[in-house]
């Protein structure tokens, strides 16, 4: 009787400068597999479909239950989490592929560091000069708890860029993800007293007049983050900023 198999083809490249490969795997088939679990047992036995030995795939993980969007990659040509990528819901055989948005580490792994600066240049934080006790924070009513709690989900995986036309290496978009973080920030009422800062950035160079509206990025959210109705309150408070700065000169 014939062994059933879960099928894998890996799209590899050995470093960021190397030149990328296919590599075909076969995994002994186990119920309730995701791609995490099948990458671990090619990792145990690192052996391709040819029979041949062969380096472990390179790939990140952390939380396994998507929440920190480390496993993020291309699954059968749709950008999504490993994690949660089924293998019984998924046709095989499996293509796994780094996303294209972001230079290549190794196989799998990308460097997603690019985001991470825009959300500096953006200042998605609230500085503070210490650790006071300062009583209870302000109220926010619950029309903005929702929407604030709906922002603050992004785990930056990188899914929206993935998908969005305006990022790419010859664009300095920042992309939806750090916009919508600039809503969050902007909404709280500490998080506003920097509110001018984050504008001032988000209405330069790879701010909101780089966005396209394609609105490829809130239908590709693992999270469900409402991005185009966080990227249109950007687009009014920029505006709004707009004419104030023209008024008040």
């Amino acid at each position: 009787m014939e062994t059933r198999t879960i099928s894998l083809r890996v799209k590899r490249q050995n470093g960021p400068d190397a030149t990328p490969y296919w590599e075909e795997f076969a995994v002994p088939y186990k119920p309730q597999h995701n791609v995490i679990s099948v990458l671990m047992e090619i990792r145990r036995h690192p052996v391709n479909r040819a029979g041949s030995p062969t380096m472990p795939v390179v790939w990140e993980a952390s939380c396994l239950e998507e929440v920190c969007g480390a496993c993020t990659m291309l699954v059968n040509g749709r950008v999504r989490q490993a994690c949660t990528a089924l293998v019984d819901k998924l046709t095989q055989p499996i293509t796994l592929e780094p996303m294209t948005k972001f230079p290549v580490i190794r196989d799998l792994m990308v460097d997603r560091s690019r985001m991470f600066e825009a959300l500096k240049k953006a200042r998605a934080w609230v500085p503070i000069d210490g650790t006071y006790d300062l009583g209870p924070g302000p109220r926010l009513g619950s029309r903005d708890q929702e929407f604030g709690y709906a922002l603050s989900r992004c785990m930056t995986c990188g899914c929206c860029l993935e998908v969005c036309p305006q990022y790419n290496a010859h664009s300095p978009f920042m992309g939806a993800a750090t916009m919508a973080q600039v809503v969050l920030f902007n909404l709280h009422p500490t998080g506003a007293m920097n509110k001018d800062e984050r504008l001032t950035v988000m209405m330069g160079e790879g701010g909101i007049p780089d966005c396209g509206n394609a609105q490829n990025c809130v239908e590709v959210c693992p999270k469900e983050i409402p991005l185009t109705t966080a990227i249109g309150e950007l687009g009014r408070q920029t505006t709004l900023k707009a004419f104030r700065d023209l008024l008040g000169r």
